[in-house]
């Protein structure tokens, strides 16, 4: 069991150091399917997976690759509804948080594929400034369904903040990474306080999964930036789809 969380914590890892998104949303599948842990088990694992190895990918962003101001205003907007969203965990079965959990992500990898607008937008002028009266709002409330996810299926949110900060906010690719991986460790503490009263966690797992994740975070971050961002975000897509139907059908078929 250690050796295969590893296994899957250096492919989670990877991902999140290569486009600021989609581990947490393929944490939790290889938690419940290849680690053979409960859902309940899962998802606060996942959180402490992806938080750790977001933070830890995010270095060598730091000077230059990030928005700070819309990851804090991203991040605290979902503090409040990451708890929300755990509350509704409980109150659900198992089995339909999983069939959400892969409508989800059928519309994450759909999104993927799509090709990318040009940047700018309210959030990202062209001449560089910021129109925040328009920004702000936009920032919120992606700030607060993002949280709600968190809470509720244990993801960090990147793979819809990566797409809401390119399509919504207008953010360039170079900065979307970076400012990405800050609002998934916000986000992924809340997540994990929220689940604090009811915790369960094989803390050696947890260890194994996360420490691959963030060798691996670190070094797919550095070689990133050579990898064209269409081929990064049309691989990442099918693979999600893929993903998302096996975990639906496992889903129906339990």
């Amino acid at each position: 069991m250690i050796l295969t969380a590893a296994a899957f914590g250096l492919i989670v890892g990877a991902l999140l150091g290569l486009v600021g998104g989609g581990g947490s949303i393929l944490a939790v599948p290889a938690l419940v399917y290849g680690v053979g842990l409960p859902l309940a088990a899962a998802i606060p694992t996942s959180l402490v997976v992806v938080g750790a190895s977001s933070a830890v990918a995010v270095l060598p962003r730091l000077r230059t690759g990030v928005n700070w101001r819309l990851a804090l205003i991203i991040g605290a907007a979902g503090t409040a509804t990451a708890y929300l969203g755990a509350m509704v965990n409980r109150l659900l079965d198992p089995k339909i948080l999983l069939l959400a959990f892969a409508a989800i992500m059928v519309f994450a990898g759909i999104r993927m594929l799509m090709p990318s607008t040009s940047a700018g937008g309210s959030c990202a002028l062209p001449g560089g400034g910021v129109n925040w009266r328009s920004c702000l709002p936009k920032a919120i409330a992606t700030g607060a369904v993002v949280g709600f996810l968190t809470g509720l299926l244990g993801v960090g949110g990147g793979f819809l903040i990566v797409p809401a900060l390119t399509l919504v906010l207008g953010l360039p690719m170079t900065v979307t990474v970076g400012s990405s991986l800050v609002i998934i460790v916000i986000n992924a503490a809340a997540g994990f306080a929220a689940h604090l009263g009811d915790l369960q966690i094989d803390w050696a797992v947890t260890a194994a999964f996360a420490g691959a994740a963030m060798i691996a975070s670190l070094t797919a971050g550095r070689i990133g930036t050579s990898i064209p961002d269409k081929t990064l975000k049309r691989g990442f897509g099918i693979l999600v789809l893929v993903i998302a139907a096996y975990v639906a059908a496992q889903a129906l078929l339990s």
